[in-house]
C-alpha cells in the first residue's frame, strides 16, 4: 500500500529532517488568522465605524495597504527586518523570492546573543519551519501596522498620498523597529522584551498615526462635529475577527506549538475580556450608558496591552493588565484628550494614539514589572530576564521605557519626513469638494446603493436623506 510523500516520515524532499509538521501547521494557521484581522477584519471595522460617506474609502485604504505591504515585504523589507545586520537598527535589504531560500530551514541570522565578554549566550533563532512560513507570518504582522496607522487618517487623506505613504513608511519606519526589537538589532541584544508587537507594531502605529494626522490636517468641520458610525454591527463583526485573530497574533510568537504559545493565547483572552468589562463599567458610571463603540475600543486596548507580555507573564498579571488597559486609555481618550490642547489640535479620527500608542506603552512598561523569570527563559534570548516584581530591580523596567522612547522618537521624525516629502509631490489632504461629498467623489462608488428596507431611494416618497451626505452631480 503506497504512502503519500508527505507522510513518509523525514525521507522525502518535501519533508526535510528538520521540519516539525505540527509547528509548521500551527504557524501557517496563526499567520492566516492574523491576516484575517486585516482582511476582512479591519476592512469591515473601518467600513462600519466611520460616517456613511467614508465607508468605501476607509475600507479600501485598508485593502490597498495589505496588498502593497506584500509586494514590498518579499521585495526588500523582510530582509531589512530579519536578515543580516546592516546597521545596529537595520537589516540588509534583499528579495525573499528565491526557491532555495524559501524552502530551506528558517534562520534569523542576526539573533545570536552574546555575553559581555563575547562568548555565545544564545544561538541564533532557527525554528523547525521553512523560511517561507516565517516570511508569511511576519508579512501579515507588517501588513496590519500601516492599516492601524490609517485609523488616524480616515475621512480626509488623499488616496494617492496614501498609496505613496504605505511603502515609504514600511521601508523606513517599520523595518527599523522590527529589526531593532526582533531581528537581532540593538534593542534585541540589550534585552528589551516585546513578545509579539507592542513596540514593533502598536506604539509605532499610534505615534505614526498621530504624527501623520498632524501633517495631513483635520477632517472637514462638519465631519469633526458629527461623525456617527454607519453600521455598528459591521464594527462588531470586525472587532470579533480582530479579537479571535489575536490568538494567532500572540500564539504564533514562539514559532512553535509549545507551552509558551498556550500561555500567550490564554493571557490574550484574559486581558481583552477584563479590559472590556472595566471600560464598560466606567462608561456606565460616568456616562450612564454602556457604549458598544467603547466596548470595541476596550477590546483593542486589552489586546494591545497584553501583546508585549503575552507569553512571559502569569494569568493574574494578565488580569491586572486588562483592568489597567480598560481604564488608563479610557481616561486618556475620554478625559485627558478633551483637556489637552496638543491632543485637541490633531484630528486622530479613531483615537489610535490612545488605543494603540497609550495601550502599547502601558503594556511595555507593565512587562517590565510582571515578566516572570521561568516564562522569560522559555522565550527570551537574554537569560535571567525578569520583571521588577521578581527581583529584577528597575533594570528591565528601565530597558522597557528606553526602548519605547527610541520607537516613539524614530516614528515622529521619520513619519514627519515622509509626509513632508509626499506633500511636495501630491496633496496630503483631499480637496474641500471631495471632503464634502465623500466616497462618490473619490471612488465613484458608495457603500449603500439601496434605501430604507431595500427599495431605491425616491425623494418624492422618502424625502431628503437624513444624513448630511452630499452627492456628486451625475
Amino acid at each position: 500500500m503506497s504512502v503519500p510523500v508527505a507522510y513518509q516520515g523525514n525521507t522525502s524532499a518535501a519533508t526535510a529532517d528538520w521540519l516539525n509538521k505540527g509547528d509548521n501547521a500551527w504557524q501557517l494557521t496563526a499567520s492566516t488568522v492574523v491576516g484575517l484581522m486585516s482582511v476582512p477584519g479591519l476592512v469591515v471595522l473601518y467600513g462600519g465605524v466611520v460616517k456613511k460617506k467614508w465607508a468605501v474609502n476607509s475600507a479600501f485604504m485598508s485593502l490597498y495597504a495589505f496588498a502593497a505591504v506584500w509586494i514590498c515585504w518579499v521585495g526588500w523589507a523582510y530582509k531589512m527586518s530579519f536578515g543580516e545586520e546592516l546597521l545596529p537598527f537595520w537589516g540588509r535589504p534583499g528579495p525573499a523570492l528565491d526557491q532555495a531560500y524559501l524552502v530551506g530551514r528558517a534562520a534569523l541570522p542576526a539573533t545570536a546573543h552574546y555575553h559581555a565578554d563575547g562568548t555565545l549566550e544564545t544561538a541564533m533563532a532557527e525554528p523547525y519551519l521553512p523560511m517561507a512560513t516565517v516570511v508569511y507570518f511576519q508579512c501579515v504582522f507588517a501588513a496590519i501596522t500601516p492599516i492601524l496607522v490609517a485609523g488616524s487618517l480616515l475621512g480626509r487623506m488623499s488616496f494617492l498620498a496614501w498609496v505613496l505613504f504605505v511603502p515609504l513608511w514600511l521601508t523606513f519606519s517599520y523595518t527599523v523597529g522590527a529589526f531593532s526589537v526582533w531581528g537581532g538589532g540593538f534593542l534585541f541584544q540589550w534585552g528589551v522584551i516585546d513578545y509579539c508587537g507592542g513596540y514593533v507594531i502598536h506604539i509605532p502605529a499610534g505615534v505614526a498615526g498621530f504624527t501623520a494626522a498632524y501633517w495631513v490636517g483635520p477632517r472637514s468641520r462638519e465631519d469633526r462635529e458629527r461623525f456617527p458610525p454607519n453600521n455598528i454591527l459591521f464594527t462588531l463583526t470586525g472587532a470579533g475577527l480582530v479579537w479571535m485573530g489575536w490568538v494567532g497574533f500572540n500564539g504564533g510568537g514562539p514559532y512553535a506549538a509549545n507551552v509558551d504559545a498556550s500561555m500567550a493565547v490564554l493571557n490574550t483572552n484574559i486581558c481583552a475580556a477584563a479590559s472590556l468589562i472595566v471600560w464598560t463599567c466606567l462608561d456606565v458610571v460616568f456616562f450612564h450608558k454602556p457604549s458598544v463603540i467603547g466596548a470595541v475600543q476596550a477590546v483593542i486596548t486589552g489586546l494591545v496591552c497584553i501583546t508585549p507580555a503575552a507569553g512571559v507573564v502569569q494569568g493574574w498579571a494578565a488580569l491586572v493588565m486588562g483592568a489597567l488597559a480598560g481604564s488608563v486609555p479610557w481616561y486618556t481618550m475620554m478625559v485627558l484628550h478633551k483637556r489637552s490642547k496638543l491632543l485637541q489640535c490633531v484630528d486622530d479620527t479613531l483615537g489610535v494614539i490612545h488605543t494603540h500608542g497609550v495601550a502599547g506603552l502601558l503594556g511595555g512598561v507593565l512587562t517590565g514589572l510582571f515578566a516572570e523569570p521561568t516564562l522569560c527563559n522559555l522565550f527570551l534570548p537574554v537569560t535571567n530576564s525578569r520583571g521588577a516584581l521578581y527581583g529584577g530591580g528597575g533594570v528591565q523596567l528601565w530597558k522597557q521605557i528606553a526602548g519605547a522612547l527610541f520607537v516613539v522618537g524614530w516614528n515622529v521624525v521619520v513619519t514627519s519626513v515622509i509626509c513632508v516629502l509626499i506633500g511636495l509631490v501630491v496633496p496630503l489632504r483631499m480637496s474641500d469638494e471631495k471632503l464634502a461629498v465623500g466616497d462618490d467623489a473619490v471612488h465613484g462608488e458608495e457603500a449603500y446603493a439601496l434605501w430604507g428596507h431595500g427599495e431605491l431611494h425616491d425623494v418624492t416618497k422618502h424625502g431628503e436623506a437624513e444624513d448630511d451626505t452630499e452627492h456628486a452631480p451625475v
